[in-house]
Parts: C-alpha cells; structure tokens; sequence
C-alpha cells in the first residue's frame, strides 16, 4: 500500500508540474507540454558539468528526475552551453515545431523552477549554468522572489 501511495503521490506532482507549465505557456496540449518540459529538462542538465547536473536532478519531483536522467552520460562533457545551441536543443526536442518558441518554453520551465524550488537552490542552480543563459531566468528581487 504505501509503494501505490508513494507512486500516485509521484505522478500527481508531475501533473501537477505538467498542468502549471500548461497555464505558463497557455497551451491545451498535455503531449506537447510534456514534451518541452523535457526538452528543456535535458537542456538545463546538458549545459552543467556532471556535479551541478546531478544536485539540479536531486532536487526533481522523482517522476521527473527520471525523466531529467533519460539518455544522460554522465561522462560526456557539458554540452548546449551557449543561447543558441540550448535554444535548438530544446526546439529539437519538440521536432522543430514552429508554433513552438523554445525561448518562451525555456523561460516558462525556469520560472516554474524559481517557484517551486528553495531560493538558496534556484541561487546556486543559476550560476552554475553558462552566462549566456543566465538572463532566460527571471529577475529576482533581494529576498529570492
């Protein structure tokens, strides 16, 4: 009984991520939403060294860190570290949909990110990836909000 507690409890937070990046980016699709979260997932952890990447998964809903895993080597050197490749890694992983802006899926995850996550992590999480993708995080004030 508490294994099906701990799976249902698992998979409603991850609707419930799911069903919030939906009202982000005002889609109607659950595939598609789905499919940028991952997407961008992928992008933030491919553009950390192996270190950060595996701190930013730690602290995942568990559904969606496994997800944030999926076809990681964690041998492989940091890759999408400059805007464009990060914002093509993302686009590809939404098959180059043209109704689909991978700036504003991106932005949408990071934010989704800020207020889900503890200020100290988000912190952290945001220097540790490229400079260059620092400004598709959204401008905090003093306290971390």
């Amino acid at each position: 009984m508490c294994a099906r507690h701990d799976f249902n409890n698992a998979l409603e937070v991850t609707q419930n991520w799911i069903s919030d990046l939906m009202w982000r980016l005002r889609w109607h699709d659950r595939e598609r939403v789905y499919q940028a979260l991952i997407a961008t997932l992928h992008a933030l952890r491919d553009c950390l060294d192996r270190d950060h990447a595996v701190y930013m998964g730690a602290r995942l809903p568990a559904l969606l860190r496994g997800f944030y895993y999926e076809g990681w080597n964690p041998g492989r050197r940091a890759n999408a570290r400059d805007r464009n490749s990060f914002l093509d890694r993302i686009h590809d992983g939404v098959h180059r949909d043209p109704a689909v802006n991978p700036e504003e899926v991106a932005r949408s995850v990071i934010a989704q990110f800020v207020d889900r996550l503890p200020a100290a992590e988000v912190k952290g999480a945001k220097s540790a990836i490229p400079r260059g993708l620092r400004n598709l995080w959204p401008v905090q004030d003093e306290a971390g909000h």
